[in-house]
């Protein structure tokens, strides 16, 4: 047995993980871009920074002192919490501590990873004996999944293969039920990996039969009937924040084996009608914890945004939109950071785009209770807790991406390094940036030999001035709010060079508010903060914030030439550009109180509808980042120039 255990640990050391991405095999539709695999594309520069201070923070550290992920895990042969909690911190887990090369964090991934690879059932069966949901299963199998592209392990494709047939033998006597049955999205995900390695037809069956037994949203959403804020009453798994997130991704997933043309446009109706009817500035939608309403002092819920994140992710790959692209952008560099303190040590459960108290107290909330939207280890319920530590780096790992005629694409731009392989010749690149804080980008591109590929860059639509360089040379042809190719022989040493000039734009929302971006940042009125801690809870405390500011403002306006309403102020960036001393931008624009917006059950009250006419004297406000404010008006009231 000792001999056994010693070979199965030498290939496991031996193992090579792929450089190249997996594209679809027949019949499945084909995707735009294609996931390169875990370990390949890395974060530098201030992006890496966040991973580090998460690896500091709550997730490197969650399972020293929180009991549902320690090692009384019931995923760990424990007694603890056998449900969800440990898969969802593992699926967040891996890719943190891959993308980290973190040692520390690869020895706990491989504990769980460990147990639940030897501890296979004979039927094949994973995980805790009495956790009878498919749910959990789910998010184990998406962890796995990426264990395996980031090192290669020979036992996880047979794991993976004997639990299918299992589920398959049993799904009849044993059916999608609850959440499983409105997430079955999830699982789409690893089938696919899994047909897309093996070819084994049985998993399409597999998906097919999961699809017979999961919710219809594209029937939902065909006739939808949720277009105001959900009383409690009314609230159901169909109005769930979360399970709307994951489900965007569902039927575009499905179209790969459907191969209909009303199934792969589902995904973006959906999209499209949450956002008419609950979204907001911040790039999600209001979910407290159901469907709220456009108002933004309406929350939503931290798994909703890493969650829509992670759905995002999986169209843009297979749609290669960029009105999704930017989507995600303003999500990952707004309401992401907007729900954690800046060392990321405690997070929200709610957070609001005019968030102007955070406090333990009742607030007009769907179903979620008073400690909603503190700051701290689990503020109203767990599930953020262990779920939210997917948002960054499943986020990096997708920025660059394989397309279908062997080239290279990056959805977003960010500081990164990949390394991978194009017909079998080793390609190194790098980009520097401090986007989406600053407007110039330079790639480095390193084939080990010149090699003729592409390399598919956004031009964002923020901006009808972006010039592209290679070696000096413009690109010709440029269109906002698209994705630009550039096909030629790369040489070793070729440089992109990129400039986008940010404008400042003025966005109009709820009740005729106005909200201010600048590049893919969207800002916040910088409002005082005083902390005050609530309760030590292990390594980490609960956390109100209180105003030191005025708050309750309008934005004055220049209807003719809103930009020429803000001044923009431009410094050095700190280690935590996400934070009020950290970050390298402000705006400075002009303001008016409004004396009658008043604190209503402890948040902003109802927005005045603009535009406003507004007397008293006029103030110079300073805007920051959305990610940067923890207390922050988003939504202004606009008055005229």
């Amino acid at each position: 047995m000792r001999y056994l255990a010693g070979l199965i640990f030498a290939a496991i050391l031996l193992a090579e993980p792929s450089k190249t991405p997996v594209p679809n095999r027949d019949p499945l539709a084909p995707d735009a871009f294609y996931s390169l695999p875990l370990g390949t594309v890395k974060p530098t520069g201030w992006l890496r920074n966040e991973l580090q201070l998460q690896a500091k923070g709550l997730s490197g550290h969650l399972d020293e002192f929180w009991p549902d992920t320690s090692s009384n895990s019931a995923w760990l042969g424990g007694s603890g919490e056998a449900w969800e909690r440990g898969p969802y911190y593992l699926d967040g887990l891996v890719p943190l501590a891959y993308l980290l090369d973190d040692p520390v964090l690869v020895g706990k991934v491989r504990k769980w990873v460990n147990y639940t690879l030897e501890h296979q059932r004979a039927d094949g069966g994973i995980g805790p004996e009495k956790n009878t949901d498919w749910w959990p299963d789910m998010i184990m199998l998406k962890a796995l999944t990426q264990y395996q592209e980031a090192t290669g392990d020979p036992r996880v494709i047979p794991v993976l293969e004997k639990f299918f047939a299992w589920q398959a033998a049993n799904l009849a006597s044993n059916p999608l039920e609850k959440w499983a049955q409105y997430r079955w999205g999830d699982e789409l995900v690893s089938i696919i990996w899994l047909y897309n390695r093996n070819g084994d037809q049985k998993l399409l069956d597999l998906a097919k039969a999961i699809a017979g037994q999961g919710f219809d949203w594209k029937g939902l959403f065909a006739d939808y009937p949720y277009k105001e804020k959900i009383s409690k009453a009314d609230a159901n798994m169909k109005t769930h924040g979360v399970n709307n997130a994951m489900a965007l991704k569902t039927e575009a997933l499905w179209s790969l084996i459907s191969g209909s043309p009303e199934d792969r446009e589902a995904s973006k109706k959906m999209l499209q009608t949450l956002d008419r009817y609950h979204g907001l500035p911040n790039g999600t939608f209001s979910a407290d914890e159901h469907l709220a309403g456009k108002d933004p002092s309406q929350g939503t819920e931290l798994c909703t945004v890493v969650e829509e994140m992670y759905s995002l992710e999986t169209l843009v790959r297979i749609y290669g939109d960029p009105h999704m692209a930017l989507r995600l952008e303003r999500i990952a560099f707004n309401a992401l950071p907007g729900a954690f303190t800046s060392d990321m040590w405690a997070h929200q459960y709610d957070e609001q785009p005019n968030q102007v108290l955070v406090s333990k107290a009742k607030r007009d909330w769907t179903t979620n209770g008073d400690d909603s939207n503190l700051f701290g280890l689990e503020p109203n319920y767990g599930c953020c807790t262990a779920n939210m530590h997917q948002g960054w780096p499943k986020f990096a790992a997708s920025i660059w991406m394989g397309t279908p005629d062997k080239g290279l694409a990056a959805f977003t731009y960010s500081p990164t390094e990949v390394n991978v392989e194009i017909d079998g010749t080793p390609v190194r690149i790098t980009e520097e940036t401090d986007y989406p804080f600053g407007e110039n980008v330079t790639i480095h591109v390193e084939p080990a030999k010149p090699l003729s590929f592409p390399l598919t860059l956004p031009v964002p639509g923020f901006t009808s001035e972006t010039v592209i360089r290679v070696n000096g040379a413009a690109q010709r042809d440029l269109q906002p709010g698209t994705f630009h190719k550039i096909s030629r022989e790369w040489a070793p040493g070729d440089v992109i060079q990129i400039k986008m000039p940010f404008p400042v734009m003025v966005g109009h929302g709820y009740k005729g508010s106005v909200y201010v971006t600048r590049g893919p940042l969207l800002f916040a009125l910088d409002i005082g903060e005083k902390w005050k801690k609530l309760e030590q809870k292990g390594q980490t405390a609960d956390w109100e914030v209180d105003p030191t500011t005025p708050w309750n403002y309008g934005l004055v306006i220049d209807r003719e030439n809103p930009q020429a309403s803000f001044v923009v102020d431009y410094g050095k960036m700190g280690a935590q550009p996400f934070s009020p001393k950290g970050t390298p931008i402000s705006l400075h624009a002009k303001g008016i109180r409004i004396p009658s917006w008043k604190l209503e059950d402890n948040s902003a009250g109802p927005l005045p509808q603009s535009p406003v006419k507004q007397s008293g004297p006029t103030e110079t406000l300073t805007l920051i980042p959305y990610g940067a404010a923890k207390l922050r008006i988003t939504s202004f009231p606009e008055i005229p120039h």
